[in-house]
């Protein structure tokens, strides 16, 4: 946005899947230790590489996705119970978003919450307009802008549901970020799923379409879709953006976040280049 250009330094996407925080079998069930672990590697990143920036997102897990399912508000929002339903939605997802938060600032990030429900306007399902000049002043101050999977206010549809790697999408488009991080339980994306014996270790424009049979979707409710769409997802946005890295991997060790923070490639890359 104008007025407020990128600072200087490396930018990263990190997202905080569900999967990862919340246990996705209870509704409303906080991986408090996890979590903890997790602000605390992320702190530790900052510290070693103080030139880092990044944009930290965060799925809604067992707060928002029953809910979610419940009202069905990705596919749109009608009427007095939809609306309601709504409404419920935002607030999981926003007291989830507060406990990550919290979290952050626990081990002294300077972590700052920007609602995409209170910013983002979408139209059929994609964001149509995103007021940046916020988070992108967050970023020049040295803030780490936290959003989230969320409630939008849906001009074709009413309302509907907005994940992560949707926001994420827009946000490397407009942000040129060199790495996006999608960190979960699962250690990339399985070529034998639910097997899980063989890791895909990279998947490139060239390559997608011969491993499509292959790819499959994820175990845990997800009203926003599960690996499949994900990969589908960052396929493109690689095309579009030639260069930049997106790696898909579990961050449930200990240790292995921090690793991936400081430049080692870990799980499933999907890139633009087949070197």
């Amino acid at each position: 946005m104008k007025g407020f250009p990128n600072p200087p330094g490396e930018l990263i996407l990190l997202k905080l899947g569900g999967s990862l925080i919340t246990d996705k079998k209870q509704a409303r069930t906080l991986r408090r230790e996890t979590l903890a672990r997790l602000a605390g590697e992320i702190a530790a990143a900052v510290h070693q590489r103080p030139s880092l920036n990044m944009v930290v997102g965060h799925g809604a897990g067992s707060f928002a996705h029953v809910s979610a399912k419940r009202y069905g508000t990705r596919q749109g929002v009608r009427g007095k119970e939809q609306w309601q339903g709504f409404a419920e939605v935002w607030w999981d997802a926003a007291v989830l978003n507060r406990l990550v938060v919290d979290a952050f600032r626990e081990v002294g990030l300077p972590a700052m919450a920007l609602p995409p429900s209170a910013a983002v306007v979408a139209k059929d399902g994609q964001v149509e307009r995103w007021d940046l000049g916020p988070l992108q002043a967050a970023l020049q101050a040295g803030l780490i802008p936290v959003i989230h999977g969320d409630v939008i206010f849906d001009s074709l549809r009413g309302g509907t549901i907005l994940s992560t790697e949707d926001l994420f999408s827009h946000l490397a488009v407009q942000l040129h970020p060199g790495r996006m991080l999608l960190a979960g339980i699962e250690p990339g994306v399985w070529q034998d799923f639910p097997n899980r014996t063989t890791i895909i270790p990279k998947i490139t424009p060239q390559n997608f379409q011969e491993l499509l049979p292959v790819i499959s979707g994820s175990a845990a409710t997800d009203v926003t879709g599960g690996m499949l769409d994900k990969v589908k997802q960052c396929v493109a946005l690689s095309q579009e953006l030639p260069g930049m890295e997106i790696l898909i991997f579990s961050a449930d060790e200990a240790g292995i976040l921090l690793k991936v923070l400081l430049g080692t490639s870990q799980g499933t890359m999907i890139s633009d280049s087949e070197k």
